[in-house]
């Protein structure tokens, strides 16, 4: 480097201070910890560093904290999955001898239900926030500097901007902004075009329904539209629906579907849509494209997520941003810059509330002083669909590929007398365990369909985490009768000690 270049870097480096010094002058309000995003990772980390002692801030554009999760995503859409369940049981009670009425629904009030479950979990929210003195900023925040986010103040109901700024410093700051759903580029802007977000305003059930992506969001919103009355078809490019668990978990889910769809399409893409006063005609080609564009009343695109990393001004505080949006950090959730930290769908896969909130935890806890690392051994993944499956860790599919040696055992809910009176013997649980010399037998996956699959799936991330073997599992007494005590005789099939299923085959001398 030369002097000219020495002098200009210097002069530049000045006026970048001062420019610091001006905002810090000018800012609306000042805080230790500012955490951008009010999702669930967003304000548990704002909840657990005001518990700690820090002054902290939140700004969140949603009206009520729990970003996209509470007010438009897992949250009313498991209150509809739900209502959904609700009717498939009165349906299938027919079965036994006790025959219902068809459903009459009341749009109005099913939307008004699925309100006032997301009120009862905002309020409590806010009412936290509040005991903690966490301040809740309205708004779109995004970076000035490395110290200086500035906040466009949204009002009313929705996300409206309001012209409005407020500029605020902060000592440290936790990135949580979240994700958004993907907008296929060839999908004209229709008002009957729709992401999930759309879905679930459910502002009329309509006779047609195409979802485009096999995944578990659009398989939920189908689920919903199709118990409420809607012939649904999905549309997917890949070669099976809903990627993460088990084949043999999604055929069983596949089975028990056969008739809610009116068609699925694999290997097959969506090339255009042209949006007419009749309806939406769709194109599409691949291996199971129908020939002739087919007229839908409401699409709904559900092809996945992408971070907002590129929406917040990042490098304005010198924040790396990758080409996708995502922001890479470290154990304690730092990133490239020390003392801005990030959470949640913006630092990978998975895009999962519950990994959020871990998340969350450990950078609140990292900028309090504390020496926490983000160390999770696995993370669950839930697709609450009717069934539900559930899964963590090394699946069987994965296991048949790493080489390893690996040990599966499956218990079918065939012979758990629970699942049988709850008609759900279709189910099952599986375990893998590590049957290396080294691995001594630890369990390190599981996979369970059926109903409830989702509130079971913990008991197999504990064990996961503590190292527990199949006789640890298979020991721990299990209430009876239950569906959950088909983990216990899942670990007992592993151990060979199952006496609920014929007794294993011994091998010829």
């Amino acid at each position: 480097m030369n002097m000219l270049e020495e002098i200009t870097l210097a002069a530049g480096g000045a006026v970048a201070e001062q420019e610091a010094a001006s905002r810090a002058a000018q800012a609306d309000a000042e805080c230790a910890l500012l955490v951008l995003g009010g999702g669930p990772g967003g304000y548990s980390a704002a909840f657990r560093a005001a518990d700690l002692g820090l002054k902290t801030v939140i700004v969140e554009r949603y009206p009520t904290l729990g970003g996209v999760c509470l007010n438009v995503g897992c949250i009313p859409s498991k209150a509809l999955l739900h209502v959904a369940a609700v009717i498939d049981e009165a349906r299938h009670a027919a079965g036994f001898g006790v025959a219902f009425a068809p459903p009459q629904v009341d749009l109005d009030r099913l939307r008004a239900h699925k309100a006032q479950v997301v009120g009862k979990l905002t309020g409590g929210l806010a009412a936290m926030a509040k005991a903690r003195k966490v301040e809740v900023v309205r708004g779109y925040g995004h970076f000035i500097d490395s110290h200086h986010v500035e906040v466009e103040v949204t009002e009313g109901a929705g996300q409206e901007k309001s012209g409005a700024t407020k500029l605020i410093r902060f000592e440290q700051c936790i990135i949580a902004a979240g994700s958004a759903a993907v907008h296929l580029p060839f999908l004209p802007r229709d008002t009957r075009i729709v992401d999930s977000t759309g879905a679930l305003a459910l502002g009329s059930v309509p006779e047609r329904m195409l979802v485009i992506g096999g995944g578990i969001i659009g398989l939920e919103m189908a689920t919903v539209y199709s118990t409420l009355g809607a012939r649904v078809e999905v549309v997917e490019m890949l070669d099976a629906l809903m990627p993460g668990p088990d084949r043999d978990a999604v055929k069983v889910w596949e089975k028990q579907n056969a008739a809610r769809f009116a068609r699925i399409m694999l290997q097959t893409k969506t090339i255009a849509v042209d949006a007419k006063d009749d309806g939406l005609w769709v194109s599409f080609a691949g291996e199971h494209a129908p020939a002739e564009p087919q007229r839908y009343d409401l699409i709904l695109q559900a092809a996945g997520r992408v971070p907002n990393g590129s929406k917040i001004g990042a490098e304005k505080a010198g924040v790396v941003v990758d080409e996708k949006g995502f922001i890479a950090v470290d154990s304690q959730m730092r990133s490239n810059v020390p003392h801005i930290f990030a959470i949640g769908d913006i630092v990978g896969q998975p895009m999962l509330a519950h990994k959020a909130v871990h998340q969350g935890h450990v950078a609140a806890e990292s900028a309090a002083g504390q020496k926490a690392h983000f160390d999770a051994a696995v993370i669950p993944g839930v697709a609450y669909t009717h069934p539900e499956i559930a899964w963590v860790g090394l699946g069987e599919d994965e296991a048949k590929k790493s080489g390893r040696k690996l040990s599966v055992a499956r218990f079918p809910w065939a012979a758990s007398g629970r699942a049988i009176a709850n008609g759900a013997d279709y189910g099952f649980t599986k375990l893998v365990f590590d049957a290396s010399e080294e691995g001594g037998g630890r369990i390190v996956g599981g996979t369970i369909v059926g109903p409830n699959a989702g509130d079971m799936i913990g008991e197999i991330c504990l064990a996961i985490e503590m190292g527990a073997d199949a006789v640890d599992i298979g020991k721990t007494i299990h209430p009876h009768p239950t569906l959950g005590e088909s983990i216990g005789m899942a670990a007992e099939v592993a151990h060979g000690s199952c006496t609920d299923l014929p007794p294993p085959r011994k091998r010829q001398q």
